[in-house]
């Protein structure tokens, strides 16, 4: 079975769920639209409007694609409801009758946990959705649907539902559901896995506008994963393993339905644009579902002076005194970063500059807003040579914070409704398995001496690809290699103590690294690099997306004969 994505986050492609379908065979068509921070966006929505909280942009595409669809034989399935999959499914049946279709719309739901958020120990957020699992959707296509949106889904879901309901598995089917898991966490997130956002992008033979990637499923739970003929970016064992890396923490990723061993998959060419994923293990599932909390942490602002030439440093600290001198009321927070982003004996003035971010947090908004940046206006006649900023003064926003919650499985409903209003409850595993980090396998063997002892100081990056990303507060970076004797020099040499070492922001932070020998790969997790989730943080990269190629591009002495 052929199962393509057609998006990555709210706010992909617009144009790739027709892309996709015109593009080539499909049996099923999925989209992801929920990150993190895309349900607090949704969360503000819904306050403004009961009737919102789904992602508008699916909606488009139906109107422009459902025909097609239908014609095709292609049945549609995305986590496009957010916090509002009934009234997606309203919305999808309106529109239906609109362009004088008869397709069947059904909806998965239960994950909302928001009125019981107190009772069950999760405070009171503004939202708090629990990851359901696939068999919502199992039972909604079994019955007929031709779209099924649901709302909080784990984002592999909507891939390994159109696949259990294709082969018929079972809840304890598990090597199968692992392999649909892990295909699914590959495709979730679109072009990434065709060469975007690519550690060795400039081997990706035509990036100007990537193919959507599909995962060809197969009954044991093996899979390729490919994209449509002639399209552009690049599949290959590389572009795959990147993709996995992605947002996981150990060898164990858990899921509702399953928890799938990464450790066990192998990767391998199955032609041009095509690679294999075989070998795939799964265990029971643990007892609880992890819960995404978002809440309203109050206000933020923030202004960026730009502080040229010499004297950074002390035309930095002048300002800083001076400002927090003219602040009547201080505000709760106010965070300071000096990116020294000046050259010496520079040939532009930008390139001569450096940026004094200063980020203002409180629950009054009017600690944080124009009096705020008015009172660093306030001192351009009268601070360091120089004194300009990139914006002008702004009013206060809000910020959210995002934690992690969790509770039993058993707590959650998971209902399956179908397109004639019949309510089908899911129950939850029968069969599970408490989530523990797996034994770190045994180090390959050490480079031979005389190999060790010839070494270029060299980019890490010209032997290693990298992705990272965000987790709540967290981020993980992924670093793999190519060549069986660069696996042993990695592991040996890439331990906590000199990713401390090369990254400095993460000198003073909890990080564990995991093996994956199978990826020849090396996953570090780095607690609470960013605060309290991305809404909150103002860190340069608030979403850690860029952590690896800084990684990559540290200083190392490397075997010469290591390096290409």
């Amino acid at each position: 079975m052929r199962i393509g994505n057609c998006s990555g986050f709210y706010g992909d492609r617009l144009a790739a769920m027709r892309e996709m379908l015109t593009g080539g065979e499909l049996d099923f068509l999925t989209g992801d639209y929920l990150a993190e921070l895309t349900m607090l966006i949704l969360g503000r929505d819904r306050m403004k409007d009961p009737a919102r909280g789904y992602a508008k942009t699916f909606l488009r595409q139906l109107e422009d694609c459902l025909g097609l669809a239908q014609d095709k034989g292609v049945r549609i399935v995305a986590n496009a409801g957010g916090l509002n999959p009934a009234g997606l499914a309203t919305a999808i049946r309106e529109l239906t009758s609109k362009l004088g279709l008869d397709v069947n719309v059904a909806h998965v739901e239960g994950d909302d946990l928001l009125p019981r958020a107190a009772d069950l120990g999760l405070g009171a957020p503004l939202t708090a959705n629990a990851y359901l699992g696939a068999w919502g959707i199992v039972d909604c296509l079994n019955n007929g649907a031709e779209v099924v949106v649901t709302g909080r889904v784990t984002d592999a879901s909507v891939i390994v539902g159109p696949a259990a309901a294709t082969f018929g598995w079972s809840p304890t089917d598990y090597d199968r559901l692992a392999g649909a898991v892990l295909a699914g966490h590959v495709i979730e997130c679109g072009t990434q896995a065709t060469g975007g956002n690519f550690a060795f992008f400039r081997e990706v033979p035509d990036l100007l506008h990537p193919g959507f990637p599909i995962a060809e499923i197969r009954d044991d739970g093996s899979s390729v994963i490919t994209k449509h003929d002639g399209t552009g970016g690049l599949v290959s064992v590389d572009t795959v393993t990147a993709q996995l890396l992605y947002e996981i923490t150990g060898a164990r990723y858990a899921n509702p339905d399953v928890t799938a061993r990464v450790d066990s998959i192998s990767l391998s060419d199955d032609g041009p644009d095509r690679v294999l994923i075989s070998g795939p293990v799964g265990e029971a599932p643990p007892p609880t579902l992890k819960v995404s909390l978002n809440a309203i942490g109050g206000f933020r602002n923030s202004v960026t002076f730009v502080l040229t030439g010499l004297d950074i440093e002390a035309k930095a600290a002048l300002l800083q005194r001076q400002l927090e001198a003219a602040i009547t009321v201080r505000p709760a927070e106010l965070e300071w970063t000096l990116a020294r982003t000046d050259h010496v004996d520079a040939e532009t003035e930008e390139t001569a500059s450096a940026l004094l971010h200063c980020v203002a947090r409180d629950a009054d908004p009017a600690k944080v807003g124009r009096a705020f940046t008015a009172a660093g206006i306030e001192l351009a006649l009268a601070s360091y040579p120089g004194f300009n900023v990139t914006a002008p003064p702004g009013d206060g926003q809000v910020y959210g914070v995002y934690t992690a919650g969790y509770v039993d499985a058993a707590e959650v409903p998971h209902v399956a409704v179908h397109a004639d209003g019949a309510r089908v409850n899911i129950p939850p595993a029968t069969e599970t398995l408490p989530l523990a980090p797996a034994e770190d396998p045994a180090l390959p063997e050490p480079l031979p001496a005389d190999t060790l002892a010839r070494t270029r100081r060299v980019p890490l990056g010209l032997i290693a690809g990298g992705r990272s990303g965000d987790k709540g507060g967290s981020a993980n970076i992924g670093l793999w290699v190519r060549t069986d004797a660069q696996w042993r020099w990695l592991a040996h040499t890439l331990t906590v103590d000199r990713l401390r070492e090369l990254l400095p922001e993460t000198a003073d932070l909890d990080v564990t690294r995991h093996l994956l020998p199978n990826l020849r790969a090396v996953n570090f997790v780095i607690e609470d690099i960013l605060g309290q989730g991305v809404s909150y943080n103002a860190r340069f990269d608030p979403q850690a997306k860029g952590l690896a190629e800084w990684l990559r591009a540290r200083y190392l002495e490397i075997p010469e004969e290591l390096i290409p």
